[in-house]
Order: structure tokens, then C-alpha cells, then sequence
């Protein structure tokens, strides 16, 4: 082969040719193949470019249009607001003063409803976000692998108990029909009344009568069913504690929107002015009807809708509901109660006790966070889309907060414009728009109170933690770490914090209930409200003892369900360092 290369190049230079060797016709298909690739590919890529800039042509004049609009209308209102300012110089500085403040309260007449979505799912479709959420799905399927194995390790045989949803959601007929009660009053009862109010008020000489006689009215007929009656159901039927907790969440819910209804209908009827010989005009049933579900505690007559209802969303979202469910039912399975059964009923002590508490700081955040995850996204955004709700701002980014003020303003949005708006400016308003501090004291002590009362019906006894930690530390934290305190440092005490906080509560109220159930007041003893768990380390007596007693279980049902986990439990001694 070197030869005869070596001797073609020779004849090639012998004839004085500087040719070059045609190539093989499979050479030649290949060459054309990848030049008419070539050529398609840049008259693809010029297409594209001119496609682009049509586009960028048919925006930028578009933005020049809306932008022209935009700037019209602010010169127009620039040039009207400075012919009134103009007017209002010319009578005096004192109307001028007036005025703003009168244009300061429009401003702040009340909550405005925007059409948007919740954060959560905005930030879902970001991958990297999405990622996290698929994590704490991935901790759900291990806590019940792992609940399986160490039941077939223990029984030889695969168990998925569920005594605890059982027992929790026990009678809940009686929560429906006492909730049929309370939907019933809240709907009619405020309606109707306001309604004969606001006919007689505008045609009556005896006005302040009438609305005495109308505040009295409601003020009993609220107390009497959406007060007591809550409370009769739930002690009277000894109702178990999620079965609690429904009826009195319920109960604060009706109160809190039929008082919205109360105070927007009564500044209405106040303001307006009907004509000689007509009837006032009053709101529809159907507007206060669709109020009582809609996901805000603000009564407005209208508000933001969606076009359509996606009811894929909807079935997400109570699969979401669901799955938080039984992931809350494997955290106190799996970290509370083995931790949180006094240690075995070894005695307590100190060192006991902060060990508990350190053990809770981890099952209590990921509680907080399912709650937060499962009422105020999932709950209240599938309420939202079946009702075609617009404003789906229940919370803003509060896991970002640098202070304890923020993170108050931002952890749930519902309340606290029910708060901000009836509680802390209704109180600026009749002291003057003075003590502002006592203001916000004042709605500290009102949630920390609302909140109280919900754990204390719910769990059946009076233990003030979550009034403390409220009402006290977090009132000093509130003023001490104020919006003034910024960057990533205040952010993790802010975390470290909370950590801690909802550690000391599931410690203390999980101690508590099984102070409760396993060493019950005699009837020697005088009453006190000073917690069980006090004295439980030295009057506690054995609960197995205690379960050959029939009086003390019947009188406590959560002790068969005490004793069962026990029972269920003692393999899972090595995971917690027995």
C-alpha cells in the first residue's frame, strides 16, 4: 500500500498536475446529506429570528399602549387631586387636615379581596421546592414501613391499627346534629333579626329603643346557642377529644363570622340614607349563606370568583388532608407515646421532664407544620376552589420571618384580619387612635384566651401552656424581636424558638393527658386546678392495676387505648434508648 501511494503521488507530480483524488460516491452522499442539513438547520434558525422579533414587535407596542393608559389616567388623577388640594388651601389648613384624615379612612376601610393564589402553590412548581415536599411523603412511607416490621417482628403477622382515629373521632353523630344546631342559629338567627332592625330603624322615631332591644337580643340568643350550647354537648356526652375539638372550633368559627356579619350590617345600615317611603336595602341570604363557607372571617356581599371549579384540585387536596391525617397518627404512635408514657412510669423528675421535652421539639414542629399544611393550604383551598373563591392568600411566607411580630401578621391570614380589623382598630378607634400598645396587648390577651379555651375543651382539663407561652413569652417576644431585627441570624432564633415551644406544649399536655387517665382524682380529693401531672409522680398508682379497676376505666376511656399502646409499644424500647 506505501508502494502504490508512493508511486501514484509520483505520476501525479510527473505530469505536473496538483489534483486531488475524487472521493467514493458514499464519501459524496454523506458530504451532501450534511451540507442540506446544514442549510435546513439555518433556514430553521432565521424563521425562528424573524418569529421573535414579530413577537418582540407586538409586545413592546402593546406594553407602549397599556403604559400610555396607565400614565393618562395618573395624570388625570394627579390633576384633580391638585385642584382639590388647591380648593382646600384656599378655605384653610384646618379643612385641609380634615380631609386627609378622611381620605386616610377610606384607605383603610377594610380588607380589599384580590384574586390569587396560595404561595405553597405557587412555590410547588418550582422543582428544587417540589423536592422537599416529595421528602416528607418519603418519611410517611417509612414511618409506616417501619411500623409494619416491628409488628411482624413482635406478632409474626402484619398490623395496621388504627384504634387511636377510632377512639379520637368516636360519637360523631352528636357532632353533626349539635353542628346542624349552630349552622341553623348562625344562618337565620343574626340574619333576621338585623334584618327587622334595619326596617324599623330608618322609619321608627324610637331608634336607640329598637337597637337595644335588637343588641339584647343577639347578645342572648348568641350566648345561649353559640355559647353554652357548645360546651353542654361536649361535657354533657363526654365527646373524645378530635370530636372535641370539632365542636368547638366550630363554635368559635359561627362566632366569629356571625359577629363580621353583626358589625359590617350595623356600619351599613347606619350609613345609609333610603329614600322617603323605601324599604332599606338589606343583604341577601344567599351572600351571608355562601360567607359561612367561604374561607375568610371578613363579610363582604361580593367577592373575587373563579370562572370554573377544577375538581382534580379539590380531590388533591383532601388526599392531602388525608395523608396529613394518618402522618400525625404515626408521630404520636411512633415519637410521642413511647417517649411520653412517664417513661414507664419510672419517677419523674427533672432530668425526666427536659428530656421530654427535647424528645417532643421534633413530633411538635412536624405537628405545627402538618396543621399548617392541612388546615390553612389544603382545607381551606379546597373550600376555596369548590366555592370558586378568588383570594387564596390564607398566609404569606411566614417561614421566612425575622421576628415574632411578622411571623404573628403572616402565620395565618384569616384571623388575623379578624383581628386586626374588628379587635385592634375597633380599639385605636374608641380610645382615639391612642395606646396603640394596649391595643396590641389587648389582642395577645383575646387569642391567647380563644386559644386556651380550645385546648381546654378539647383535652377535658385546664393546664394554662399554651395561654403562657402565648399570652406572656410570646407577648415580650413580639415587642423584644420586632420587624427592626433582619438577616438570616433572627431568622434561625426565630426557628430555634419555636422549636422549642411546641416541644414544651405536645410534652406537657401529652404528660398531662396521661396524668389524666392513668391517675384520676379521687372523690376524697378537693377540687383544684392545678395539673395531674404534679402530683403523678408520687399518687400515681400503676396502670395495670388500674386496669382490673372497672370504675376508673369506665369513667376514663382513653386508658384502654393507653394500655393497648403500651402493650403495642414495648418492642419499639430500643428506638428510644431503653
Amino acid at each position: 500500500m506505501a508502494t502504490n501511494n508512493t508511486g501514484s503521488s509520483a505520476v501525479h507530480r510527473k505530469h505536473g498536475k496538483t489534483s486531488i483524488c475524487r472521493p467514493s460516491p458514499t464519501e459524496n452522499g454523506s458530504i451532501r446529506h450534511d451540507s442540506s442539513h446544514t442549510e435546513f438547520h439555518s433556514e430553521d434558525m432565521v424563521q425562528w429570528a424573524r418569529d421573535v422579533e414579530r413577537i418582540k414587535a407586538e409586545v413592546i407596542e402593546q406594553v407602549k399602549v397599556q403604559m400610555s393608559e396607565i400614565l393618562d389616567k395618573a395624570l388625570t388623577d394627579s390633576l384633580k387631586s391638585l385642584s382639590k388640594s388647591t380648593h382646600s388651601d384656599a378655605v384653610g389648613n384646618t379643612h385641609s387636615h380634615t380631609d386627609e384624615k378622611a381620605r386616610r379612612h377610606r384607605m383603610e376601610d377594610g380588607k380589599v379581596f384580590v384574586a390569587r393564589q396560595s404561595i405553597l402553590d405557587e412555590l410547588f412548581e418550582i422543582s428544587h421546592i417540589r423536592t422537599i415536599y416529595h421528602m416528607f411523603i418519603a418519611a410517611l412511607f417509612l414511618f409506616i414501613i417501619s411500623t409494619l416490621a416491628v409488628d411482624y417482628i413482635d406478632q409474626g403477622r402484619l398490623v395496621l391499627d388504627f384504634d387511636l382515629f377510632f377512639y379520637a373521632f368516636g360519637k360523631l353523630g352528636t357532632v353533626i346534629w349539635a353542628w346542624l344546631i349552630m349552622f341553623s342559629y348562625s344562618l337565620l338567627g343574626p340574619y333576621y333579626v338585623l334584618s327587622q332592625w334595619a326596617d324599623l330603624y330608618h322609619h321608627c322615631q324610637w331608634k336607640m329603643s329598637v337597637s337595644v332591644a335588637t343588641a339584647v337580643t343577639l347578645l342572648v340568643a348568641q350566648m345561649g346557642i353559640l355559647g353554652y350550647f357548645p360546651v353542654y354537648v361536649v361535657l354533657h356526652y363526654q365527646l373524645p377529644p378530635a370530636s372535641r375539638f370539632i365542636v368547638i372550633l366550630e363554635q368559635i368559627r359561627f362566632l366569629m363570622k356571625s359577629y363580621s356579619f353583626i358589625r359590617e350590617t350595623v356600619v351599613a345600615v347606619l350609613r345609609a340614607k333610603p329614600v322617603k317611603g323605601e324599604a332599606c336595602r338589606f343583604h341577601t341570604l344567599s351572600s351571608y349563606l355562601y360567607f359561612l363557607f367561604c374561607p375568610t372571617l371578613i363579610y363582604r356581599e361580593t367577592y373575587p370568583r373563579n370562572p370554573y371549579i377544577r375538581w382534580n384540585y379539590v380531590w388533591r387536596n383532601f388526599a392531602k388532608i388525608l395523608g396529613s391525617l394518618f402522618y400525625l397518627y404515626f408521630i404520636l404512635v411512633r415519637l410521642c407515646i413511647p417517649v411520653l408514657m412517664n417513661e414507664s412510669n419510672r419517677p419523674f423528675s427533672t432530668r425526666t421532664l427536659i428530656l421530654a421535652i427535647f424528645h417532643s421539639t421534633l413530633p411538635g414542629m412536624l405537628m405545627l407544620l402538618l396543621g399548617f399544611f392541612a388546615f390553612l393550604h389544603c382545607w381551606l383551598n379546597a373550600f376555596a376552589e369548590m366555592l370558586r373563591f378568588a383570594d387564596r392568600m390564607f398566609y404569606k411566607d411566614w417561614w421566612n420571618s425575622t421576628s415574632f411580630a411578622n411571623y404573628y401578621r403572616t402565620w395565618n391570614i384569616v384571623v388575623h384580619d379578624w383581628l386586626y380589623y374588628y379587635a385592634y382598630r375597633d380599639f385605636l378607634w374608641l380610645s382615639g387612635h391612642r395606646l396603640r400598645p394596649v391595643a396590641t396587648l389587648s389582642v395577645f390577651a383575646v387569642s391567647a384566651v380563644v386559644h386556651e379555651y380550645a385546648f381546654t375543651m378539647g383535652f377535658g382539663f385546664f393546664y394554662p401552656v399554651m395561654f403562657c407561652l402565648f399570652a406572656v413569652i410570646g407577648g415580650v417576644f413580639n415587642f423584644t424581636l420586632s420587624d427592626k431585627r433582619k438577616g438570616p441570624a433572627w431568622n434561625i432564633i426565630m426557628w430555634t424558638c419555636l422549636f422549642i415551644g411546641q416541644g414544651v406544649q405536645v410534652c406537657l399536655y401529652c404528660l398531662e393527658w396521661y396524668a389524666q387517665v392513668h391517675c384520676p382524682r379521687t372523690g376524697s380529693e378537693k377540687p383544684s386546678c392545678w395539673p395531674v401531672a404534679a402530683r403523678a409522680s408520687t399518687a400515681c398508682p400503676d396502670p395495670v392495676e388500674m386496669a382490673g379497676n372497672p370504675p376508673h376505666q369506665a369513667a376514663h376511656p382513653g386508658l384502654r387505648l393507653s394500655l393497648l399502646a403500651d402493650q403495642r409499644l414495648n418492642g419499639l424500647g430500643y428506638f428510644y434508648g431503653r
